[in-house]
């Protein structure tokens, strides 16, 4: 995704602008895919943190990373069309339109004087996207989500991969992560039922994940957190048998791998950011109560999810992939449970 002396060498230059998350990034992959589709020609430019770089190059068909910051100004001149997969404006709006783009598809914003389709506030954030692009005439598949892994080795720890299950304690914001002794009781089941638990964080959740290790009766090797970029996580991901996290961007990680995964949702509904529905490999959990997804503490739907309701859905799994003979496939089924509150 090198960018030539000359953006496009000649070739129309589009701009999709998304500068947010892995979890960000990995729901607008239909829509990315669908401007690769309808552009075949163009020279196809997202705009977002330089961070994701390994995993833009696993989508496919975007041809240069431009490295940004949210609402920072665009090192783009006039390109043919700007595309907003970032928000609602005005200030998204108004970055792109500091381009001057030959067209500019977004949402309606009076604010920033931009017309186009309206935003609903309780859209899932891949349905979102792709309705913005197929209400400007471009069609989006909405399950167009999957990604190969980057190739190498998984590194070390991941030999039987389908007995082993990853452990992600962290979040964005404290409102959605479930407590740490409740992820290492569900760790200590797992390590009681014969299966290797490894912890994944970031480097600033590293301690976190040594907390649960330590809770867990995990040694420090188990701990992956701080070890991996996302290239590296995205091996982990896809070579281990099944994940348990809360709403955050390694869960989207395992939709888009197709790593069996029980996820749990506490402010925000999983209709709006869970895994896609009745896909049975995963399994999304939510007290039917919404909050503050911002809030520094965690939030009471989320508390309202108990370690007996995530062993519930893993044994699920167990099932599904005893029913079919290996490690459970995409399929239809009961992927949300609502616990009732």
């Amino acid at each position: 995704m090198t960018p030539p002396p000359a953006r496009g060498g000649g070739r129309p230059v589009v701009v999709a602008y998304r500068a947010l998350g892995l979890g960000d990034l990995l729901t607008g992959v239909p829509a990315l895919r669908a401007l690769r589709r309808a552009h075949p020609e163009a020279w196809l430019v997202l705009a977002a943190p330089s961070a994701l770089g390994p995993l833009v190059d696993l989508v496919g068909g975007v041809d240069e990373l431009l490295p940004t910051r949210p609402f920072a100004d665009l090192p783009v001149e006039a390109p043919d069309v700007a595309v907003n997969l970032h928000g609602r404006g005005p200030r998204s709006h108004a970055t792109l339109l500091a381009c001057r783009p030959g067209r500019l598809v977004a949402f309606a914003s009076a604010e920033a004087g931009v017309a186009g389709p309206v935003w609903r506030e309780d859209e899932h954030e891949v349905h979102r996207w792709c309705r913005l692009l197929a209400e400007s005439g471009i069609p989006a598949d909405p399950a167009d989500l999957a990604l190969a892994a980057p190739p190498g080795p998984a590194g070390p720890g991941l030999a039987g991969p389908a007995t082993t299950t990853l452990v992600h304690p962290g979040a964005a914001s404290g409102a959605r992560r479930w407590p740490v002794e409740r992820f290492a009781a569900v760790a200590r089941a797992e390590l009681a039922a014969g299966r290797r638990v490894l912890v994944t964080g970031s480097e600033d959740e590293r301690p976190l994940a040594l907390e649960l290790a330590r809770q867990a009766g995990l040694g420090e090797e188990a701990v992956l957190a701080g070890t991996t970029d996302l290239a590296d996580l995205a091996r982990v991901v896809a070579a281990a048998g099944r994940l348990v996290s809360g709403d955050t961007g390694v869960a989207h990680l395992a939709t888009a791998l197709g790593t069996p995964s029980v996820v749990l949702f506490g402010p925000t509904s999983p209709a709006r950011w869970g895994p896609p529905a009745g896909v049975a490999r995963h399994r999304a959990l939510w007290a039917g109560r919404q909050g503050d997804p911002h809030a520094a503490r965690p939030d009471p739907g989320l508390l309202e999810l108990q370690v007996g309701d995530v062993l519930r859905e893993l044994r699920a799994l167990d099932e599904l992939a005893a029913d079919r003979g290996g490690p459970p496939p995409a399929g239809r089924g009961e992927g949300l449970r609502q616990i009732d509150g």
